[in-house]
Protein backbone atom coordinates (compact mmCIF):
# COMPACT_ATOMS: atom_id res chain seq x y z
CA UNK A 1 0.00 0.00 0.00
CA UNK A 2 1.25 3.62 -0.86
CA UNK A 3 0.99 5.78 2.09
CA UNK A 4 3.64 8.52 1.09
CA UNK A 5 3.87 12.12 2.16
CA UNK A 6 4.50 13.66 -2.31
CA UNK A 7 4.78 17.20 -2.39
CA UNK A 8 4.11 18.74 -5.92
CA UNK A 9 5.80 21.98 -6.73
CA UNK A 10 5.94 23.84 -10.07
CA UNK A 11 6.14 27.33 -11.76
CA UNK A 12 3.27 29.17 -12.99
CA UNK A 13 2.21 27.18 -16.23
CA UNK A 14 4.21 23.72 -15.38
CA UNK A 15 1.20 21.90 -14.95
CA UNK A 16 1.75 20.98 -11.41
CA UNK A 17 -1.49 20.81 -10.11
CA UNK A 18 -3.15 18.70 -13.58
CA UNK A 19 -0.59 16.34 -12.06
CA UNK A 20 -1.21 16.54 -8.69
CA UNK A 21 -4.79 15.40 -9.78
CA UNK A 22 -3.46 12.76 -12.21
CA UNK A 23 -1.56 11.32 -9.02
CA UNK A 24 -4.35 11.48 -6.83
CA UNK A 25 -6.08 9.70 -9.52
CA UNK A 26 -3.95 7.03 -10.14
CA UNK A 27 -3.26 5.71 -6.44
CA UNK A 28 -6.81 5.89 -5.71
CA UNK A 29 -6.73 3.60 -8.78
CA UNK A 30 -4.36 1.33 -6.17
CA UNK A 31 -6.97 0.88 -3.50
CA UNK A 32 -5.10 4.16 -1.47
CA UNK A 33 -7.20 6.11 0.59
CA UNK A 34 -6.02 9.45 -0.95
CA UNK A 35 -6.39 13.02 0.34
CA UNK A 36 -5.24 15.61 -2.04
CA UNK A 37 -4.93 19.21 -0.34
CA UNK A 38 -4.45 22.58 -2.00
CA UNK A 39 -1.80 25.24 -0.64
CA UNK A 40 -1.55 26.95 -3.96
CA UNK A 41 -1.68 30.68 -2.77
CA UNK A 42 0.00 31.81 -6.09
CA UNK A 43 -2.92 31.05 -9.04
CA UNK A 44 -6.10 31.80 -8.54
CA UNK A 45 -7.66 30.18 -11.80
CA UNK A 46 -5.50 26.81 -12.15
CA UNK A 47 -6.38 25.01 -8.53
CA UNK A 48 -6.73 21.14 -7.19
CA UNK A 49 -9.90 22.77 -4.94
CA UNK A 50 -11.48 23.10 -8.14
CA UNK A 51 -12.01 19.03 -8.57
CA UNK A 52 -14.00 19.23 -4.92
CA UNK A 53 -16.70 17.94 -5.54
CA UNK A 54 -16.25 15.82 -8.60
CA UNK A 55 -13.36 14.27 -6.22
CA UNK A 56 -15.83 13.47 -3.18
CA UNK A 57 -17.96 11.35 -6.33
CA UNK A 58 -15.04 8.96 -6.44
CA UNK A 59 -13.95 8.71 -2.71
CA UNK A 60 -10.91 11.27 -2.84
CA UNK A 61 -11.17 14.13 0.13
CA UNK A 62 -10.28 17.49 -1.30
CA UNK A 63 -8.37 19.61 1.67
CA UNK A 64 -9.06 23.51 0.46
CA UNK A 65 -10.79 26.23 2.35
CA UNK A 66 -13.86 25.85 2.60
CA UNK A 67 -17.49 27.69 2.74
CA UNK A 68 -17.25 31.44 2.22
CA UNK A 69 -13.84 31.04 0.92
CA UNK A 70 -13.98 28.05 -0.76
CA UNK A 71 -13.58 30.11 -4.57
CA UNK A 72 -11.68 33.17 -3.05
CA UNK A 73 -8.93 34.40 -4.79
CA UNK A 74 -7.08 34.62 -1.47
CA UNK A 75 -3.73 33.36 0.10
CA UNK A 76 -5.25 31.01 2.83
CA UNK A 77 -4.77 27.55 2.99
CA UNK A 78 -6.89 24.93 5.23
CA UNK A 79 -6.02 24.41 8.81
CA UNK A 80 -6.93 20.82 8.31
CA UNK A 81 -3.52 20.54 6.09
CA UNK A 82 -1.70 19.78 9.59
CA UNK A 83 -3.74 16.34 10.69
CA UNK A 84 -3.90 14.89 7.15
CA UNK A 85 0.11 14.76 7.18
CA UNK A 86 0.14 13.46 10.60
CA UNK A 87 -2.23 11.02 9.65
CA UNK A 88 0.05 7.90 8.38
CA UNK A 89 -2.88 5.23 6.73
CA UNK A 90 -3.50 7.68 3.73
CA UNK A 91 -1.81 8.83 0.79
CA UNK A 92 -1.36 12.85 1.37
CA UNK A 93 -0.38 14.76 -1.50
CA UNK A 94 -0.11 18.54 -1.26
CA UNK A 95 -0.45 20.58 -4.35
CA UNK A 96 2.14 23.61 -3.87
CA UNK A 97 2.27 26.74 -5.38
CA UNK A 98 5.75 27.35 -7.37
CA UNK A 99 7.44 30.51 -6.60
CA UNK A 100 8.93 31.56 -2.96
CA UNK A 101 5.61 33.07 -1.16
CA UNK A 102 4.02 29.84 -3.00
CA UNK A 103 6.35 27.54 -0.92
CA UNK A 104 6.99 29.26 1.67
CA UNK A 105 3.19 27.97 2.87
CA UNK A 106 5.49 24.91 3.59
CA UNK A 107 7.03 26.26 6.87
CA UNK A 108 4.84 26.19 9.39
CA UNK A 109 4.62 22.24 8.14
CA UNK A 110 8.49 21.38 8.07
CA UNK A 111 8.27 19.47 11.49
CA UNK A 112 5.21 17.01 11.19
CA UNK A 113 6.53 16.75 7.37
CA UNK A 114 10.12 15.96 7.70
CA UNK A 115 8.92 13.60 10.69
CA UNK A 116 7.07 11.26 8.60
CA UNK A 117 8.91 11.40 5.48
CA UNK A 118 7.89 13.33 2.04
CA UNK A 119 8.71 12.75 -1.22
CA UNK A 120 9.06 16.14 -3.50
CA UNK A 121 8.74 16.30 -7.13
CA UNK A 122 9.03 19.33 -9.11
CA UNK A 123 7.16 19.33 -12.15
CA UNK A 124 9.03 21.46 -15.24
CA UNK A 125 7.50 22.77 -18.52
CA UNK A 126 10.72 23.82 -20.60
CA UNK A 127 8.30 25.98 -22.80
CA UNK A 128 7.85 28.38 -20.07
CA UNK A 129 10.07 31.19 -18.55
CA UNK A 130 12.46 30.40 -15.76
CA UNK A 131 13.24 26.79 -17.05
CA UNK A 132 13.96 26.87 -20.12
CA UNK A 133 17.00 25.53 -20.02
CA UNK A 134 18.94 23.31 -17.13
CA UNK A 135 20.64 26.97 -15.52
CA UNK A 136 17.18 28.22 -14.51
CA UNK A 137 15.99 24.64 -13.42
CA UNK A 138 19.05 24.44 -11.03
CA UNK A 139 18.37 28.23 -9.71
CA UNK A 140 14.36 27.15 -9.60
CA UNK A 141 15.62 24.31 -7.61
CA UNK A 142 17.55 26.08 -5.29
CA UNK A 143 15.28 29.06 -4.82
CA UNK A 144 12.37 26.58 -3.83
CA UNK A 145 14.05 24.33 -1.47
CA UNK A 146 15.20 27.63 0.48
CA UNK A 147 11.78 28.78 0.88
CA UNK A 148 10.16 25.94 1.65
CA UNK A 149 13.11 24.06 3.89
CA UNK A 150 12.88 21.18 2.10
CA UNK A 151 14.85 19.11 -0.62
CA UNK A 152 13.57 18.19 -4.09
CA UNK A 153 13.71 14.34 -4.66
CA UNK A 154 12.38 14.11 -8.11
CA UNK A 155 11.80 15.22 -11.51
CA UNK A 156 9.18 15.26 -13.71
CA UNK A 157 8.96 16.79 -17.40
CA UNK A 158 5.49 17.98 -18.95
CA UNK A 159 7.24 20.11 -21.58
CA UNK A 160 3.95 21.32 -23.64
CA UNK A 161 2.81 24.13 -25.68
CA UNK A 162 -0.77 22.73 -25.52
CA UNK A 163 -2.41 21.67 -29.47
CA UNK A 164 1.14 23.07 -30.75
CA UNK A 165 2.79 19.72 -28.52
CA UNK A 166 4.71 17.54 -30.67
CA UNK A 167 7.44 15.08 -30.50
CA UNK A 168 10.28 17.07 -31.22
CA UNK A 169 9.66 19.67 -28.40
CA UNK A 170 8.56 17.05 -25.83
CA UNK A 171 12.23 14.89 -26.55
CA UNK A 172 13.84 18.30 -26.23
CA UNK A 173 12.09 18.92 -23.23
CA UNK A 174 13.63 15.63 -21.88
CA UNK A 175 17.11 15.97 -22.71
CA UNK A 176 17.19 19.68 -20.82
CA UNK A 177 15.28 18.26 -17.55
CA UNK A 178 17.65 14.71 -17.37
CA UNK A 179 20.90 17.57 -17.82
CA UNK A 180 19.65 19.14 -14.54
CA UNK A 181 18.43 15.98 -12.96
CA UNK A 182 21.96 14.43 -13.48
CA UNK A 183 23.56 18.04 -11.83
CA UNK A 184 21.05 17.73 -8.81
CA UNK A 185 21.86 14.30 -8.72
CA UNK A 186 18.04 14.09 -8.97
CA UNK A 187 15.43 11.40 -9.79
CA UNK A 188 14.10 11.50 -13.13
CA UNK A 189 11.86 8.69 -14.85
CA UNK A 190 8.56 9.99 -16.04
CA UNK A 191 7.59 12.70 -18.08
CA UNK A 192 3.66 14.12 -18.71
CA UNK A 193 1.87 14.32 -22.03
CA UNK A 194 -2.33 15.11 -22.07
CA UNK A 195 -4.38 12.56 -23.85
CA UNK A 196 -5.71 14.46 -26.86
CA UNK A 197 -1.41 14.27 -27.96
CA UNK A 198 -0.54 11.03 -27.29
CA UNK A 199 -0.46 9.83 -30.49
CA UNK A 200 2.15 12.38 -31.10
CA UNK A 201 3.92 11.50 -28.31
CA UNK A 202 4.95 7.66 -27.79
CA UNK A 203 6.15 6.13 -24.30
CA UNK A 204 9.65 5.69 -23.46
CA UNK A 205 11.18 8.41 -24.75
CA UNK A 206 14.96 8.36 -23.51
CA UNK A 207 14.29 5.71 -21.69
CA UNK A 208 11.68 7.12 -19.65
CA UNK A 209 7.96 6.35 -19.30
CA UNK A 210 4.62 8.27 -20.43
CA UNK A 211 2.25 9.28 -17.90
CA UNK A 212 -0.66 10.05 -19.74
CA UNK A 213 -3.03 12.96 -18.18
CA UNK A 214 -6.94 13.74 -19.30
CA UNK A 215 -7.55 17.96 -19.49
CA UNK A 216 -9.36 18.99 -16.02
CA UNK A 217 -8.08 22.39 -15.00
CA UNK A 218 -10.46 24.60 -18.06
CA UNK A 219 -9.38 28.00 -18.15
CA UNK A 220 -12.67 30.26 -16.88
CA UNK A 221 -13.58 31.33 -20.61
CA UNK A 222 -13.36 27.50 -21.46
CA UNK A 223 -15.75 26.54 -18.88
CA UNK A 224 -18.23 29.30 -19.94
CA UNK A 225 -17.76 27.79 -23.31
CA UNK A 226 -18.72 24.43 -22.29
CA UNK A 227 -21.82 25.89 -20.66
CA UNK A 228 -23.08 27.40 -23.45
CA UNK A 229 -22.45 30.82 -22.71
Amino acid sequence: MDMKLYIVIGAYGSGKSEYSIHLARSIKALGNNVSLADMDVVNPYFRSRDVRDEFAAEGIDVIAPEGEFSHADLPMISPRIKGAIENYEQTVILDVGGDPAGCRTLGRFVDPIIKRGYHMQLVVNTSRPFTSNPDEIVAMISMLEAASKLRVKELICNTNLMEYTDLNLVEQGIHIVEEAARRQQLEFSSYLVLDEYMDKVPDNLGGKRRLVMSYTLRKPWEKLVMKGI
